[in-house]
């Protein structure tokens, strides 16, 4: 019996790694991808790839939500607004990086010390101790509620963004193809 548990945990610690690997290399392909068409694929492929790890968490539901809503819903948004705006009418990036391409790399590894001062300073070693959850935890009722009651704010104005950029898009895609034609922009 201990073979088949080992075997079993050097099953999830391989299907760990891959997810892993293919979560990172995915975010990087995202904001690597000069087309952005590619990037959004490859937001696909992030997406699956954390679903796995939801799913190596025995957070069945969240995994579910992971794959029909974000990588299923969302993401045929955004490839239908990229596909509206016509990426081919930008023009190609060229020369080296520029001052917002150097701020966002200084800000994300600000952001990044920042992430691990805190969890160092708040972890006082509870992270190398086992906690027990509820049985309820990670269930559709639990992720309802929360969203509903302490999350319900943070919720909304995501919802709201992302309307708001579904509009943008649309905006950008009529103002570019009505330049297109010579008919003037709006």
């Amino acid at each position: 019996m201990t073979v088949v548990a080992t075997v079993g945990n050097v099953l999830v610690w391989a299907v760990w790694v891959l997810a892993a690997f293919a979560c990172l290399g995915s975010g990087v392909a995202v904001v690597s991808f000069s087309n952005p068409f590619y990037s959004a694929l490859a937001l696909i492929g992030n997406l699956g790839s954390l679903a796995v790890l939801y799913l190596l968490l025995s957070s069945e539901f969240v995994a579910a939500a992971q794959v029909l809503v974000y990588a299923g819903a969302v993401m045929v948004m955004f490839l239908f607004v990229i596909a509206y705006v016509d990426p081919r009418l930008e023009s190609p990036w060229a020369g080296g990086p520029g001052w917002q391409a150097i701020g966002a790399v200084l800000a994300a590894a600000a952001l990044l010390v920042e992430i691990i001062v805190v969890i160092g300073l708040n972890a006082d070693g509870s992270l190398a101790h086992s906690h027990d959850v509820g049985g309820t935890f990670g269930s559709p009722g639990y992720i309802g509620r929360l969203f509903l009651t302490d999350h319900l704010l943070a919720f909304e104005i995501t919802s709201i963004v992302l309307l708001v950029a579904a509009i943008g898009g649309v905006i950008l895609g009529s103002h570019s193809r009505r330049s297109e034609e010579g008919v003037a922009p709006l």
